[in-house]
């Protein structure tokens, strides 16, 4: 299902939409051949967050500054349309505010325009770079991205560890709160998911839901839904939850020191956990350990590919990735396969028709980006992006035979060759 707030675009939002699947909504897979390999074409970049599609052959960058927030300064971000082929700007915005620093998030909405959530301003562009029109959102920190409902409403929220978060809903023409700021009932780190014009938030130690209702206009609490998954554990905070349309799945242990890569990150002593909750009904839910292993973290979502039931997550603190074929009618996980050591921790790509998955793989100090076979975990091919910190951030499909990978420092475009 093609969420209707956005542009009819393969790739126009973080995760290629808000129920974070990380697959195109439209296309095909990259398709190796024997004799293709992965090459790679990369450029500089400052702080580079992702990679968005709008019509084709249009790439949008975002990108944002750092070394301002060590000083205490207000920091900006900037987005750029991009060459497809060379990366090169075409053009630009100006420098767009933000103030406390936290990587943002950029989708092109179903209006034709360009919207970008950063430290605590939400900016709207159109496709030239130009900005239209900007709002200063409530609270005092970074605000980590948004989703945008299928009625064409933006919802962000404030990243929060000791506060209860809040929820700001904006209108996409006017730029103004189309409602008053929701209150959560615990902090929340992770970034929002949604479906339809339902909004779920990983708390930082449970998961629950808002839906949009037009009746008050205004997000009501689905009070029926609520998931404590951190019970009588020692475990930290959930990050960003899939949402496969009948459950949704989310790993934590989220707490950590990444500087330059999730490597012995690990902060809290205890393996990390996938977990599972029924999208129907919160009391049907499921946890498992990923590798057992003492420091377990990660940063982001598992990755769910749909067409074929199979669910990986992993533990990048250790280098371990793992996948799961979920049993529809059991509901029962069934081990498929492993890979240890392997340095992955950034947002995927997944291709749906042909099952090839996009991921990166830190090693001999460096990131490299990997195709593997989803269903078997053998490697296809791979290419040395270049970077040299461990991405985290959102990498993209591209336009033909190719995709873009965002890691910090380094903006790479993989292509086959």
């Amino acid at each position: 299902m093609n969420p209707t707030g956005y542009l009819a675009s393969p790739w126009p939002a973080e995760d290629g939409g808000p129920q974070r699947l990380q697959s195109p909504l439209s296309g095909s897979g990259l398709t190796l051949r024997d004799g293709e390999t992965l090459q790679c074409t990369t450029r500089n970049t400052l702080m580079s967050t992702m990679t968005v599609l709008g019509a084709p052959g249009e790439v949008y960058l975002l990108t944002h500054s750092a070394l301002r927030a060590k000083v205490g300064l207000p920091t900006t971000a900037c987005v750029e349309r991009i060459d497809p082929i060379s990366l090169k700007t075409l053009c630009s915005s100006p420098r767009l505010p933000g103030g406390p620093m936290w990587p943002g998030g950029m989708a092109i909405h179903s209006n034709g325009s360009i919207y970008v959530v950063y430290g605590r301003y939400a900016h709207r562009l159109d496709r030239q770079c130009a900005l239209l029109a900007s709002h200063q959102l409530p609270v005092n920190q970074a605000y980590n991205s948004f989703v945008i409902l299928d009625n064409g409403l933006i919802v962000t929220k404030n990243l929060s560890e000791t506060t209860p978060a809040r929820l700001t809903v904006l209108n996409a023409e006017s730029m103004a709160p189309a409602c008053a700021d929701t209150v959560c009932p615990e902090p929340s780190i992770a970034r929002l998911s949604a479906i339809g014009n339902t909004v779920y938030v990983v708390g930082v130690r449970s998961i629950f839901r808002y839906h949009w209702d037009d009746a008050v206009q205004s997000l009501t609490p689905d009070t029926d839904w609520r998931f404590d998954y951190i019970g009588d554990t020692t475990q930290t905070y959930g990050w960003d939850v899939v949402l496969d349309g009948t459950h949704a799945w989310f790993m934590d242990n989220g707490k950590h020191n990444y500087l330059v890569k999730m490597i012995g990150s690990g902060v809290n002593p205890t393996p990390n956990r996938l977990i599972r909750v029924s999208m129907k009904d919160a009391t049907d839910h499921q946890i498992l350990e990923i590798s057992g292993m003492t420091g377990g973290s990660i940063t982001n979502p598992p990755l769910v590919d749909v067409k074929r039931n199979i669910v990986l997550a992993y533990d990048s603190a250790n280098r371990y990735l793992r996948a799961w074929r979920f049993d529809l009618v059991t509901q029962t996980m069934r081990p498929l396969w492993e890979k240890s050591p392997f340095g992955c921790a950034s947002h995927m790509v997944l291709y749906p028709d042909t099952g090839e998955l996009a991921i990166n793989d830190y090693r001999n100090f460096g990131e490299e980006v990997v195709l593997l076979q989803i269903e078997t975990g053998a490697e296809i091919a791979r290419a040395r992006s270049g970077g040299l910190t461990q991405g985290v951030v959102f990498p993209s499909a591209g336009w033909g035979r190719d995709f873009y990978w965002s890691s910090m420092g380094r903006l790479a475009r993989i292509f086959v060759q």
